[in-house]
């Protein structure tokens, strides 16, 4: 096995955890997983017809979202899970945060990018690291984005019911900073950017990949042999008239 040489991490938990990170990549879509979120016909044929593009392209880029979107819910996963394996009393619980330290009192919920949690969902973040202090007066609980703004370790400031609220002990921290925190490394982040390349290559040449392959073309005409309206039946065939449905 290559020698990454990072301090924090063995190369073998490292390589384990990517080549884990590697082999959840999506690479197959049916018909079912297509339409597994409700496809929009609607929407498509705006699509199509605005940006004056086919229906089969509409339909690929569609499948092309909806496989990134897997993937970078799995990316998430390898943000998350590597701290099993970084940082002494760090952990990935099965439920509740993200990441906790029990012993130190910390826990963590964890973000890709800084604007992925609405108003709401920002809300409702807040008041469970409020309900966390108030079980556990010692605790430190944490936002940390991958993505954030700037490289940071804040107080939180956010607004509840329009009024502003703060506590020193919910903290919103950049991912560098809190693999200082973890590490006692200040680039310990940087440090596993610059190997990360690496470690993907050496996975993907020692991995089975599936081949890249998708049956909603062929499950689709199965429908109709008219594309759009297959996504329509697909959609809307219950409907009153679309017995009869064509474009």
């Amino acid at each position: 096995m290559r020698k990454y040489g990072l301090k924090f991490i063995s190369d073998e938990d490292l390589f384990n955890h990517t080549k884990d990170t590697v082999e959840k990549y999506r690479f197959k879509v049916n018909l079912a997983q297509f339409n597994k979120n409700l496809i929009d016909p609607i929407k498509l044929t705006f699509d199509s017809k605005i940006y004056d593009r086919n229906i089969e392209d509409v339909i690929e880029n569609e499948i092309a979202r909806q496989i990134d979107k897997s993937n970078t819910n799995h990316i998430g996963y390898f943000h998350q899970n590597i701290f099993n394996y970084i940082g002494s009393d760090w952990s990935v619980p099965e439920k509740g945060y993200d990441v906790v330290n029990l012993n130190n009192h910390y826990y963590v919920e964890m973000k890709n990018k800084h604007n992925t949690m609405n108003s709401s969902a920002s809300q409702k973040t807040y008041m469970r690291m409020q309900n966390t202090l108030l079980n556990i007066p010692d605790a430190t609980c944490m936002l940390v984005e991958v993505i954030a703004h700037h490289s940071q370790n804040i107080t939180w400031n956010i607004s509840l019911d329009g009024i502003s609220v703060s506590n020193e002990k919910i903290r919103r921290v950049s991912i560098d900073k809190f693999y200082e925190l973890v590490t006692g490394d200040r680039i310990a982040f940087k440090s596993l950017c610059e190997k990360l390349p690496q470690v993907i290559e050496d996975v993907v040449t020692k991995v089975k990949l599936d081949s890249q392959s998708n049956t909603v073309f062929a499950e689709l005409e199965k429908i109709s042999p008219h594309l759009l309206k297959s996504l329509y039946l697909l959609s809307f065939e219950r409907y009153e008239g679309f017995g009869d449905f064509n474009v």
